[in-house]
């Protein structure tokens, strides 16, 4: 199972939200660089970063941040969060990272990610499907849309999207555990590759993803989880994780 530490960025800063509210945001590193390079100290092979800023407004706002990140770290990041045109996709690709996130634009403007496909391959372009209860929420998790998280898989599964994060909203910077039924579900039922996002906090939960391997789950995001302390890095890969290199060339596999 991939292992991928989440680094989300507001602001400049390296910070965790509650269930995605603004207002409930937790600064964990002035300088996100560092958490990077902590991670990678570590043992991880692929970074998720989120552009929280760009999540709220429709446009990348931190990419000199992810710019530094690259240039200082050896390990490919996946990068999502206002990632809305074919413009930026370039953009963020032409910058060195691996994979794209596509989330409310795979539900606003879906052709997007069937061009963005085709011009740069399954391998890149990753949908995010954020949901409540179910329900798929965009813009920074700020609107719903009426969608279920499944519809909205294998929707997106019928345009050659191969892998998708899946974040249950309401598990998610709370320390709770995943979802892991309705992540199990989405899996089986879409055929997909999911990364599992959202409510991780103990070596329990990565032990319950883990097993649900061979159902389509490969890879598990670990946010406040670290930050905190709940979870060793280090250890989790060691238990859990691939060995180091292989996200690196799984990164550009279909």
């Amino acid at each position: 199972m991939l292992i991928l530490p989440a680094i989300d960025l507001r602001g400049g800063r390296c910070v965790r939200l509650v269930q995605g509210r603004k207002e409930q945001e937790t600064v964990y590193d002035d300088d996100p660089v560092h958490a990077a390079c902590r991670w990678a100290d570590q043992g991880a092979s692929f970074l998720h970063v989120v552009d929280l800023d760009g999540a709220f407004t429709g446009g990348s706002q931190n990419l000199d941040v992810v710019e530094r990140i690259l240039r200082t770290v050896p390990v490919p990041i996946q990068l999502g969060g206002g990632i809305r045109s074919l413009d930026a996709i370039e953009r963020v690709l032409a910058s060195g990272v691996a994979r794209v996130i596509i989330g409310t634009a795979a539900v606003t403007d879906p052709g997007l990610v069937a061009a963005a496909i085709d011009r740069w391959g399954a391998g890149r372009v990753v949908v995010g499907i954020d949901a409540r209860d179910g329900q798929v929420a965009v813009r920074g998790w700020e609107e719903g849309a009426p969608l279920s998280a499944i519809e909205a898989a294998r929707r997106v599964k019928r345009m050659g999207v191969e892998r998708v994060v899946y974040t249950d909203i309401v598990r998610d910077g709370m320390l709770t555990g995943p979802n892991v039924e309705a992540t199990r579900r989405l899996a089986v039922e879409s055929g997909l590759r999911v990364i599992a996002s959202g409510g991780v906090s103990s070596m329990d939960d990565l032990s319950r993803l883990a097993a649900l391997g061979d159902d389509g789950i490969e890879g598990v995001i670990i946010g406040k989880a670290l930050y905190e302390g709940t979870i060793d890095l280090k250890e989790a890969i060691e238990r859990f994780g691939e060995k180091q290199g292989s996200g690196v060339r799984g990164q550009g596999s279909g």
